[in-house]
């Protein structure tokens, strides 16, 4: 192990961040546009099911097909990564936030606009708290989904931890493989745990029931 960070220690440091970037930068787009979107189509029901097909149907384009995809548009690079990730991102938080407004039990509403609460008021004030739960569930699926996903990036020359992953397939580096695959899923693990405190700060008090215990 000392030997492989003597070696490879400061790529790996480069490709770890590399990784942050491009994993953040599309999870913040994506939930930037998929939580307002989800919000949007509770007020629009009749184009929800299009919208929710679609982004499922791009849910289901390979992962390594959609980068490509992306190259005529984006050229090689990180931009084109971020964007087909973001792409990724959206239906685990359109769709849990969507799921999430719609539980929201009406006698809230009801409550709000007779405290004469506007539409947006409500939505802000009272619906989007309760929701909080299963919208930062869809949040932290999509998290973990980009992380995993972004490995491929390196394909379309995005960087990342992917670069020691294939590198280490192309010229049977087990160590190599093993050094882009463990930070990876570590990665996951802590945004996961960050997400979930997260998580649980934006949740009402008298919703989080045993979440604190």
């Amino acid at each position: 192990m000392q030997a492989f960070f003597s070696e490879y220690g400061s790529q790996l440091t480069s490709n770890l961040f590399e990784h942050i970037i491009i994993s953040f930068l599309s999870l913040l787009l994506g939930t930037l546009v998929a939580i307002p979107l989800g919000v949007l189509l509770t007020r629009t029901k009749k184009v929800a099911g299009v919208v929710i097909s679609i982004a499922s149907a791009l849910q289901t384009i390979p992962a390594l097909a959609l980068l490509t995809l992306m190259i005529p548009f984006f050229g090689v690079g990180r931009t084109p990564a971020i964007v087909a990730l973001f792409i990724y991102s959206l239906l685990p938080i359109l769709r849990n936030t969507y799921i999430g407004m719609e539980n929201v039990d009406p006698n809230y509403v009801d409550v709000a606009k007779g405290m004469g609460m506007t539409n947006i008021q409500s939505i802000i004030s009272v619906e989007l708290p309760i929701a909080v739960p299963t919208i930062m569930a869809g949040v932290r699926l999509a998290a973990t989904y980009v992380i995993a996903w972004a490995t491929l990036a390196s394909y379309i020359g995005a960087g990342g931890l992917g670069v020691l992953i294939f590198s280490g397939l192309d010229n049977y580096q087990p160590e190599l493989i093993i050094g882009g695959t463990v930070p990876a899923i570590l990665l996951a693990i802590i945004v996961d745990y960050l997400l979930e405190k997260l998580e649980t700060f934006l949740t009402p008090i008298s919703l989080r029931g045993g979440s604190e215990q």
